[in-house]
């Protein structure tokens, strides 16, 4: 076995842990054709993944977040794919979400584009962002929603499915209730300051247990 051969078994060993196993083949050819490092990633709560051209030596490098699930993975790890194939043709000449990358996202999210590969929910919903798609998958509701239902994380829900006045946890660390809406957000207010923030509806969130907001509550007026 040849060492582009052993690098391709290689990926592919990996790749199982992360995407569809029908999506996996054509991935680990991707990662040996175009020549790029692929770095799994903790959760950051301002990207799901991202693309670093090649500098001082180094190949082109693609993170995604470890705890996607794993069509939501194989979404954002193609569209930061999109990102390279537009550098190797445009290098820095061309917008990074303009017209060539979604062109090239377009073309390289075809082979899984099938029944095989996605669940039908979200290959419906696949189709319909792919028909003009944005810089963050996850500023789709349709797509976003339809990618939650197979979410490992059950503790975590939507916003916009928790009552008002509802206290829920942020992050995991910072606490806010739940007030009025305002078109697509929602007044919420930091139960440790009182500050007002503007959250999207679909803003994943956690149910704040009651007994510990009694402890947050007589912490803060000590």
């Amino acid at each position: 076995m040849n060492t582009r051969q052993a690098q391709f078994e290689r990926n592919k060993e990996v790749l199982k842990k992360y995407i569809p196993e029908t999506a996996v083949e054509q991935i680990a050819f991707w990662i040996v054709e175009f020549d790029f490092k692929l770095k799994i990633k903790k959760e950051r709560s301002t990207r799901l993944g991202d693309y670093t051209s090649p500098r001082d030596g180094n190949n082109h490098l693609i993170t995604v977040n470890f705890n996607l699930n794993q069509y939501a993975f194989l979404i954002t790890l193609v569209h930061e794919v999109a990102h390279l194939v537009t550098f190797n043709e445009y290098k820095n000449k061309v917008a990074p979400h303009g017209v060539e990358w979604k062109k090239n996202f377009q073309l390289l999210m075809q082979p899984f584009m099938t029944t095989d590969v996605f669940p039908v929910d979200v290959l419906y919903a696949v189709r319909k962002y792919l028909q003009n798609p944005a810089a963050a998958s996850c500023s789709d509701s349709t797509l976003l929603r339809a990618l939650k239902l197979y979410d490992k994380d059950e503790g975590k829900i939507f916003l916009e499915h928790l009552p008002y006045n509802c206290v829920f946890l942020y992050n995991s660390e910072r606490v806010f209730e739940k007030g009025e809406k305002i078109r697509t957000r929602f007044r919420c207010r930091e139960v440790t300051t009182g500050t007002i923030y503007l959250f999207n509806a679909l803003t994943e969130v956690e149910i704040f247990e009651k007994s510990t907001l009694n402890e947050v509550s007589r912490q803060n007026n000590v």
